[in-house]
């Protein structure tokens, strides 16, 4: 719709360069954007609450529990996506005021996964702690910071 009203008000005259056209044909609409979040948070959510549940698994439940978790975790915070697009979303990650919260969850994500993979348990659930307040501060970062 906002293409046809560019073209009948006579704006679309501009010789366009093909990224631009590849962009405007792959951008999604508000409505898919909020359902693409919510599915995703949904999905960040259960991961998180199956791993919780998973944790009482005797032997192997703290290894899917921090499994579960991380991967509940990027879900969520992959969700904004959605809401921003992939290059904003990492523009607005790696800024100055939040770029330690940043590498502090990145780094607390792929290490809670090395460790239970490598079956260390104890390490596994002190990075699974580290992330969620490195998501606190992160979140708090956001909410200060804007």
């Amino acid at each position: 719709m906002d293409k046809l009203k560019k073209v009948l008000s006579g704006q679309d005259a501009e010789d366009r360069g093909g990224l631009s056209e590849v962009a405007e044909a792959t951008s999604l609409s508000s409505g898919t954007r909020i359902k693409g979040f919510i599915a995703c948070f949904a999905a960040g959510i259960l991961c998180s609450l199956l791993g919780t549940f998973l944790l009482w698994v005797p032997q192997k439940g703290l290894y899917l529990f921090a499994v579960f978790y991380t991967f509940g975790n990027i879900a969520s915070i992959g969700s904004t996506v959605f809401l921003m697009g992939p290059m904003k979303q990492l523009k607005r990650m790696f800024e100055p005021t939040r770029l330690i919260a940043t590498i502090l969850v990145l780094l607390c994500f792929a290490l809670t996964l090395c460790f239970a993979f490598l079956r260390h348990k104890g390490l596994a659930l002190i990075f699974c702690i580290l992330q969620s307040l490195g998501l606190v501060k992160r979140g708090f970062v956001i909410f200060v910071m804007g």
